[in-house]
């Protein structure tokens, strides 16, 4: 496995392109949700790409804090339908918590979870924040993971 983490400026076309297929089919194919994926949070945020060979496996963004939240969050989540139930989303978040606390001073992370994905997010440290909303007319619901 191959771990990266990259500013927008840092990745190059055939990353982008992966990523935002990778996106596209999941969240905008898979999940019926027609929205628009690509915004100017990716232009402000760190790229965590995951690769085993060639195949970009996982993936997830990094933002700032004061953009979406006071705190930094981790946003964009997904992994190839290729290679779900065998720990890569698991890898994937342990390596974006990691990264998140060292690069803004272990401050708390901010996510905004699938509902069905609640304890899978428990089980790496989240914990619930109020009650389920919809986004994009799937249920969320706010999480914080705190040291």
């Amino acid at each position: 496995m191959n771990y990266f983490i990259l500013s927008f400026n840092q990745l190059n076309i055939k990353q982008l392109f992966e990523i935002y297929k990778l996106r596209s089919q999941v969240f905008v194919v898979e999940q019926n949700c027609a929205y628009q994926d690509v915004d100017e949070k990716d232009l402000l945020a760190m790229h965590v790409l995951i690769y085993k060979k060639e195949t970009l496996v996982s993936y997830a963004r990094i933002i700032p804090p004061n953009i979406s939240y006071l705190e930094p969050c981790i946003g964009r989540v997904v992994v190839n339908p290729d290679y779900r139930n065998k720990r890569y989303g698991f890898d994937l978040m342990e390596y974006c918590i990691k990264q998140s606390l060292s690069l803004y001073k272990n401050q708390t992370i901010v996510i905004s979870a699938q509902l069905y994905l609640l304890k899978f997010y428990t089980d790496l440290g989240f914990v619930q924040q109020g009650e389920s909303y919809l986004e994009d007319n799937i249920p969320h619901i706010k999480m914080l993971y705190s040291v």
